[in-house]
């Protein structure tokens, strides 16, 4: 049910029977000395994947970098400023809205994006308003969101088997999904000092730096392992199409 698996005549196919579609969106940004840097466009990309695979849903092409300006001073993070990224969203759901799709649900796997994507499909709101009042034809278009790693049942999880210790970023959560995602690419986590990260407020780049040296954020990543990744990634997937279910059962 991927997009770009797909055929133009299989998406109009498709689009006879339904006009929701999933949108991974993440960010390629430090994760602490052990957890990668690809580690929410890949989480969120892979629970879009199952939930589409499980549910005929379409997913779109994944949106791999976010708005993480706080972690630039850690080597191979990358990040939109908020306005490229408002641009960008906008762009995906523009394109996809002129062939029919009207129901948008993002999976998201980083919470620095929440705010910007928020802003992104109220811009949209305003030009489908300004187009009404020029006369020319609306769209109900429609967007939610589903954070993987928010959601109810995946926070009581991890509240059960890390307790505090999942921390707040390169959480044993997310690092336990992509131990089960890509189990060859998990990098040891033994001599982390101190084993449970500080956690503290943060501004720019640079504080961020100073307050969070490691780029953990009271976490302990020891506590990490495939077994928890595989239950969390079960999880995540129903409580995505459970979004996606109210998102299209709306009026």
């Amino acid at each position: 049910m991927r997009l770009q698996l797909s055929t133009w005549p299989q998406v109009e196919d498709y689009l006879e029977s339904s006009r929701g579609i999933i949108v991974p969106i993440g960010s390629t940004e430090q994760h602490g000395p052990t957890g990668l840097l690809g580690t929410d466009a890949l989480c969120a990309e892979a629970v879009a994947a199952e939930a589409g695979k499980r549910a005929g849903i379409m997913v779109a092409p994944g949106i791999p970098v976010g708005m993480a300006v706080h972690h630039m001073t850690f080597a191979g993070s990358m990040t939109f400023r908020p306005s490229t990224m408002v641009a960008v969203v906008r762009d995906w759901v523009t394109g996809l809205a002129a062939h029919g799709f009207e129901r948008f649900l993002f999976v998201n796997g980083h919470g620095g994006n929440i705010p910007t994507l928020q802003s992104a499909w109220y811009e949209i709101h305003c030009e489908t308003r300004e187009a009404t009042d020029r006369g020319g034809k609306g769209r109900d278009l429609r967007f939610a969101v589903q954070n993987w790693w928010a959601g109810t049942q995946v926070k009581a999880y991890c509240d059960e088997v890390f307790g505090p210790a999942d921390g707040s970023h390169a959480t044993c959560g997310e690092l336990s999904l992509m131990h089960f995602l890509y189990p060859d690419h998990a990098p040891t986590t033994a001599g982390l000092e101190p084993r449970v990260a500080p956690t503290s407020a943060y501004h720019d780049a640079e504080h961020f730096r100073r307050v969070h040296p490691d780029g953990r954020m009271g976490s302990d990543p020891s506590l990490a392992n495939a077994d928890h990744g595989g239950r969390l990634f079960d999880i995540a997937v129903t409580e995505a199409l459970g979004r996606y279910e109210a998102l299209m059962a709306e009026e």
